[in-house]
């Protein structure tokens, strides 16, 4: 039986909007800075279970906080120059999460409008699977203060789930966005290949709150531009060059323009494929503007903005479910525990600094789609093997005196594990973007930064344990 949230928020709706005549209790569905969770067995706390079947349990409100600064967040005080206040409205789904949190800041310092639209569910999976991030991280509520109490800017806060329609409807109305970026799906492959459940987690969320988003952009912002995440991972690994979303082709001596196929790897890459033929669909169909940003691997935690407070440092993931090769790699050698490269460690991808994926989204946001159009931009800067990143990080960490080891691992992906790739990523450079490289002088960074918080590390939590072999049937929760 999964276990209910019982939560007491105040709140305010913004812009005189009155309230419904529902119950408070059957409106309100998250406010973490007031709840106690308890350990569920199920990915969403959306979701009930009634004898063997699962059925949701409908929710709806439109949750707007409004952010007052403290008296006093801090001793310091920061000083940075704005651009002139742009009038765009951005609406920033998913951004509590990794990249969203960092995106909303950055979008707010530029001058953009801003709110926030999360379910929060990110922290319950932490809680769920005994995860933590290296770094401790602030409430939503406590982020949003800080940064109005240093900047003076207030970020709009919606908390809801955007697979709730109803939810979703309300914050497009009350917000009325001219963008909307979205981050707000399930993003770990391994996430997805735990068990049943959560594969059917994944695809829901990620599938339905797509098409939600979609339908909210078509009845209440028709001229609202799209900003969708995606995934270099919807390309696979062929052994031709991948393109930016299409591919000029002559078959039986006939050429055409298509999208390129896809070659998804897990239930998650296969919810982003999904996604990309919705939003084509609806791009050709009603006329919705849409770019797709097909992104490579992250790595990084600090951008300009959240590293003002302490109270904004972004979530840092390190374990085998939702961290990523590099940072990985960082607090592995940080802690003297070997590198742990899965299988030959010929798999390579592309690579992108958080700073530039922050500043990839302002460029699409800036250079908006026409409408109709269903743009797809390769997201990445760099190309790595895992092979490649461990060595860089040995040499680092021989820099700093850490004896830093490599082993392999059995792999637990069904992948290649050696193989041709080649990714072309033009379109945001020529939009402006000037990448941040994988430097000796990041890689020092990312290594002291691991160093500082190696005291939070569990060991527990570095080995790989989910299996896309052995994927369960059964949810399941780690003890703690």
């Amino acid at each position: 039986m999964a276990h209910l949230l019982s939560t007491s928020c105040s709140l305010k709706l913004p812009y005189g909007q009155r309230s419904s005549t529902q119950s408070f209790s059957q409106r309100l569905t998250t406010c973490p800075a007031l709840f106690t969770l308890q350990s569920s067995m199920i990915p969403s706390t959306r979701i009930v279970v009634r004898g063997s079947r699962l059925q949701k349990k409908s929710f709806v409100c439109a949750t707007f906080v409004s952010q007052e600064a403290p008296s006093q967040t801090s001793s310091g005080s920061h000083q940075f120059s704005f651009e002139p206040s742009k009038s765009q409205r951005v609406m920033v789904i998913g951004g509590d999460g990794y990249c969203g949190w960092a995106t909303a800041l950055h979008l707010s310092k530029r001058g953009y409008e801003v709110a926030i639209v999360d379910s929060l569910i990110r922290r319950m999976f932490d809680h769920q699977l005994g995860l933590d991030s290296l770094t401790p991280i602030s409430s939503i509520h406590n982020r949003l203060r800080c940064w109005k109490s240093l900047t003076g800017k207030t970020i709009g806060l919606y908390i809801g789930d955007i697979c709730d329609f109803e939810f979703l409807s309300e914050a497009f109305k009350s917000f009325e966005p001219d963008a909307v970026v979205h981050f707000g799906e399930q993003r770990s492959a391994p996430y997805s290949m735990i068990d049943r459940t959560r594969a059917v987690f994944t695809q829901q969320n990620n599938v339905i709150g797509t098409l939600n988003v979609l339908f909210a952009i078509k009845e209440f912002r028709e001229q609202c531009h799209l900003v969708k995440l995606g995934t270099m991972g919807e390309y696979g690994t062929p052994n031709i060059d991948i393109e930016e979303g299409y591919i000029t082709m002559t078959h039986n001596g006939r050429t055409d323009t298509l999208p390129y196929p896809k070659q998804a790897s897990s239930f998650y890459h296969l919810s982003k494929v999904h996604d990309s033929n919705n939003i084509a669909f609806t791009c050709k169909a009603w006329g919705i503007r849409a770019t797709d940003l097909n992104q490579g691997v992250v790595y990084g935690v600090r951008t300009d903005e959240t590293e003002m407070h302490e109270e904004l440092c972004n979530r840092f993931d390190y374990d085998g479910v939702f961290g990523t090769a590099l940072n990985r790699f960082c607090v592995q050698a940080a802690v003297g525990h070997p590198l742990t490269v899965y299988g030959k460690g010929g798999q390579t991808r592309g690579y992108l600094d958080i700073r530039d994926t922050v500043r990839c989204v302002e460029l699409a946001i800036a250079n908006p789609a026409q409408p109709g159009e269903f743009r797809v931009f390769n997201q990445f800067t760099e190309q790595f093997s895992v092979n490649e990143l461990a060595s860089l990080v040995t040499k680092a960490g021989e820099k700093l005196a850490l004896d830093v080891k490599t082993i392999s691992v059995p792999n637990p992906r069904v992948e290649a594990e050696e193989h041709y790739y080649n990714a072309k990523h033009t379109k945001l450079i020529e939009l402006g973007l000037e990448p941040h490289l994988l430097s000796d002088s990041l890689l020092d960074s990312l290594l002291n930064f691991a160093i500082q918080f190696k005291g939070r590390v569990d060991f527990k939590q570095i080995m790989p344990n989910v299996s896309w072999k052995k994927i369960g049937v059964k949810p399941k929760t780690v003890a703690a």
